[in-house]
């Protein structure tokens, strides 16, 4: 990499170009940085298809993982903003996310307190 900024002309060029011109300066960071998010946009509304009878067909072939694991998500998001909706206390969500653990209950059943774990320690007799 070092034969870029020590031996090319081109970049010493650039590089006092940017450095002696502001114009130059924000010429070059525009075409750097707006013209290839441009493009990218470009290539996006392009390849995107709103195509209903392709997106039918593709949510026919789908593995049965795919759609059990879309409807989850979909149910979840659904019961998630229905307690939003109501102001309903979502603590215990990230209590338990904190510890590792999922919330599994049945859906739009009222959010249970968190239980306080057990303190009292067992020993084995020997």
């Amino acid at each position: 990499m070092s034969f870029l900024y020590e031996k090319s002309d081109t970049w010493r060029w650039l590089v006092r170009k940017t450095r002696d011109s502001r114009s130059f300066f924000f010429t070059f960071a525009t075409v750097c940085g707006v013209i290839p998010g441009i493009i990218g946009y470009g290539v996006m509304q392009v390849t995107n298809s709103t195509n209903p009878e392709l997106e039918a067909r593709l949510r026919q072939s789908a593995r049965p993982e795919t759609t059990m694991m879309g409807k989850v998500n979909q149910e979840r998001l659904a019961e998630y903003l229905g307690e939003l909706k109501q102001k309903q206390d979502t603590n215990d969500r990230y209590v338990a996310a904190l510890r590792g653990e999922t919330l599994t209950r049945k859906p739009y059943q009222r959010i249970q307190p968190v239980s306080k774990p057990n303190d009292t320690v067992t020993t084995k007799p020997q």
